[in-house]
């Protein structure tokens, strides 16, 4: 009797690779949480959550070779959540950062136009004097130390970080009351306080001059 031997042939193993949408969805997603510190960085959410939905698609169209929706959930989720609460936290501070007393300056109304010359504009001379808020970066020359009762505060990260010398019209020299200091740093300052405008222009250490002055208050 001839013994018959049977080879069982294994099935060939199919290699399946991570998904680089799922993988990116979750990347975008952990340096999107940043929107709630800079709200621009919300795009980087937008982005995440589309690549998670592409994602999630390719794995489910080909599931056998595909895989990574454990990662795709969690970058797609990350996303989502950023992109709701984020600008819901930016809208309320928005409405409730402004103490009592005080009124918005925004310092596009203190900047004089290109085609003018640096000095005060005429919609600035209306502010004289009053109370104000107003939000900005400290300028890295106008501290010595780690900490100030008074700095130059300029309008965007751009001349916070490189330095320089800003317009004019783009600074203002900020002295705290009380036993408040501000720390050095990119964080955005936020201040209360009365404005000056100046006709001349005051002299500042490092810096050309500034036309415009804030007694401030309050720092947050």
């Amino acid at each position: 009797m001839t013994e018959q031997t049977t080879f069982s042939e294994s099935e060939p193993e199919v290699y399946q690779s991570v998904s680089r949408a799922a993988v990116a969805s979750a990347l975008l997603g952990l340096f999107g949480l940043g929107a709630f510190l800079f709200p621009i960085l919300v795009v980087l959410s937008l982005i995440g959550f589309v690549f998670a939905a592409l994602g999630l698609s390719a794995i489910r169209k080909f599931p056998n070779e595909i895989q990574g929706d454990s990662i795709a959930w969690v970058g797609g989720i990350v996303c989502l959540s950023t992109l709701i609460f984020a600008p819901s936290y930016h809208i309320f501070v928005y409405m409730t950062e402004v103490p009592e007393g005080y009124e918005r300056l925004d310092f596009a109304v203190l900047m004089s136009d290109e085609s003018t010359a640096d000095r005060p504009p005429s919609n600035a001379l209306d502010f004289n004097g009053k109370q104000v808020f107003i939000k900005g970066y400290i300028h890295p020359t106008s501290m010595t130390g780690s900490t100030a009762k008074k700095f130059v505060l300029v309008p965007d990260l751009g001349t916070c970080c490189f330095g320089g010398q800003p317009p004019l019209t783009h600074m203002i020299e900020v002295n705290l009351t009380g036993d408040q200091y501000a720390r050095k740093g990119f964080r955005k300052q936020r201040l209360a306080g009365t404005l000056r405008v100046n006709n001349y222009k005051k002299p500042v250490d490092g810096l050309d001059g500034v036309f415009y002055q804030l007694r401030a208050d309050i720092l947050k």
